[in-house]
């Protein structure tokens, strides 16, 4: 274990240093928020968990069973999750990072030097998903009133279930990058990651989250019971801490302590497994990923892209950023992943039981459709601190031919506002058009929605690239992970903030008006001043929203470029 500790010394020393480095008190500041903004995180997910654990606990004879298939669903979901991240982080780690040339010419055996990177990727890829799944896990352990074992109970059951999704993952990407040409390696596993994902959301979807809340579809109460108790595969790993947190709470402590013994003897085993597959197999694929790479497409020459109406310098970059995007396979190749996101996300609406509801359908229908809004709104938000946050970050080491150019810095932000923003704008109108037609809203919802959602989206786009160019980092081996700096956090912080206030000063007018419409009563002065004030204020807001962070951005850039 000594040559491994010596080679995660780097990795340790890296993050301590990150957090401790004080060379200014804006720095300080910095860790100061992000620590706020995660705790006010961490406690609404404890205090939703808890309000709604409560609620199944009141209910009489299957009020258990409901909080048991919550549990189930939730673990699932976090296995899920857990495999994903740790397909793109041990690719990442074990094949792509930078440093690994210097790595392995040391004097280090081969799997001493796997083993460290397995570790450091196991790390990065799991302690998010532990630390933001454990207020769930204690709401439960205050509810069910178990004693403090079962805390201890939890950390050693979602490590044990990190160290699975981890090991197996790695195993997938070991054997894929010898098999797999290594200069298709990094599209490929993109691909892998999205088959597993969408195997594991139908997974998910098999166990029909909405019967907790529909009983009426079956014949019987003893058939709805029964359906909610029906098991899991007991090869899932998932399965085993399921059962082993299901029985502490339930207060059998033998059998919790089974199935967590028998978790345990699965992780054991699956790390000598990869380590024995490692000896075999990843000099050999890291020695293939050092070849140089093969486009899947051919690219079109550059006058039939247009941009004929652009002078010379803006057209070379607009063509420039379009080639960068689709030869870097890691970000084309996502493309997929956003397409089954918006097919899961309108099946979702599709689904909904809205004829079943103790509220008119109608007024539930708009009001889905008005809240629709903002939550198509916050997928943009996450899909533009994808790809537009870290359009400057991407230029790397390269951007002093930028700065050279014969381009104005605002030239080059504008551009990269405009490649990101009629895509995006496409894709959010499908979004908001397809949910609508499924709820049958009516034409002033489906109007004001489609209106709003044209009005937000740059604001959104131009937050991303504006925040992206004030904190860029060039230096940054994967300029995707720029998402989670302090530029990153506050850009979504930001835009959920600007959604937020957005739908609350649509939502007095709106409702006056639907209700003037389904009442078909006339409206007051007042009632018309007010909706006027209104919408010319989120005009205005939306307005701010494209010019203020553009300048920010451009205003930042010139002073690190200075």
């Amino acid at each position: 274990m000594k040559d491994i500790i010596t080679l995660l010394k780097p990795r340790i020393r890296s993050v301590i240093n990150s957090g401790l480095s004080n060379n200014s008190r804006r720095g300080f500041y910095k860790l100061i928020l992000l620590g706020i903004i995660g705790i006010v995180f961490w406690c609404g997910v404890f205090a939703v968990s808890f309000r709604v654990l409560l609620y199944f606990k009141g209910i009489e004879e299957i009020g258990d069973i409901l909080a048991f298939k919550l549990l189930s669903m939730i673990i699932i979901t976090s296995f899920a999750l857990l495999i994903f991240s740790s397909i793109l982080t041990s690719l990442s780690k074990l094949y792509l990072s930078k440093d690994l040339l210097l790595i392995h010419s040391m004097p280090v055996s081969g799997y001493k030097i796997f083993t460290a990177r397995w570790i450091d990727s196991t790390i990065e890829s799991s302690w998010m998903v532990i630390i933001y799944t454990l207020p769930v896990f204690i709401s439960y352990g205050i509810i069910f009133h178990v004693g403090p074992f079962y805390y201890i109970d939890i950390i050693l059951a979602l490590i044990s279930l990190s160290l699975i999704a981890s090991g197996l993952s790695t195993i997938l990407v070991m054997i894929a990058v010898v098999v797999i040409p290594a200069n298709r390696m990094k599209s490929v596993f993109i691909l892998l990651g999205l088959f597993l994902f969408m195997v594991l959301y139908i997974a998910f979807r098999l166990l029909k989250p909405e019967l907790l809340v529909d009983p009426e579809v079956f014949d019987t109460v003893l058939v709805y019971i029964s359906a909610l108790k029906t098991p899991a595969s007991p090869f899932l790993p998932s399965t085993w801490v399921f059962d082993n947190i299901q029985s502490i709470l339930s207060g059998s402590l033998l059998e919790g302590l089974f199935h967590l013994a028998l978790s345990w003897s699965f992780t054991l085993a699956m790390i000598f497994t990869i380590i024995i597959v490692s000896d075999a197999l990843y000099f050999k694929g890291f020695s293939r990923t050092q070849t140089a790479a093969v486009r899947l497409f051919k690219y079109r020459p550059a006058e039939k892209y247009g941009f004929n109406f652009l002078h010379v310098p803006l057209k070379a970059l607009a063509l420039k950023e379009i080639k960068t995007f689709f030869r870097d396979q890691t970000q084309w190749s996502q493309l997929f992943l956003i397409g089954a996101l918006v097919i899961i996300y309108i099946y979702n609406f599709s689904v909904l039981p809205i004829e079943k509801s103790p509220i008119k359908t109608v007024y539930l229908q708009n009001l889905l459709s008005f809240l629709n809004m903002g939550l198509a709104l916050f997928v943009l938000t996450a899909i533009t601190a994808r790809f537009a946050y870290p359009a400057v970050s991407t230029e790397c080491q390269a951007f002093w031919i930028l700065k050279s150019a014969p381009i104005k810095l605002k030239s080059f932000l504008w551009i990269k506002f405009f490649i990101y923003y009629f895509p995006l704008l496409i894709l959010t109108e499908v979004l908001i058009i397809v949910t609508n037609i499924l709820l049958h809203v009516t034409p002033f919802m489906m109007i004001l929605s489609t209106i709003t959602v044209f009005f937000l989206v740059p604001g959104i786009v131009s937050m991303g690239i504006g925040f992206g160019a004030a904190y860029p980092d060039f230096k940054a081996e994967n300029p995707t992970q720029t998402v989670t700096s302090f530029g990153g956090f506050l850009f979504m912080m930001l835009c959920a903030a600007y959604i937020a206030l957005i739908i609350i000063i649509q939502a007095g007018p709106v409702y006056n008006l639907f209700m003037s419409g389904i009442e078909e009563k006339a409206l007051s002065y007042f009632e018309w001043a007010w909706i006027i004030v209104s919408f010319s204020l989120a005009l205005i807001l939306s307005i701010l929203a494209i010019v203020i962070p553009m300048r920010f951005g451009e205003s930042r850039l010139l002073k690190i470029l200075i």
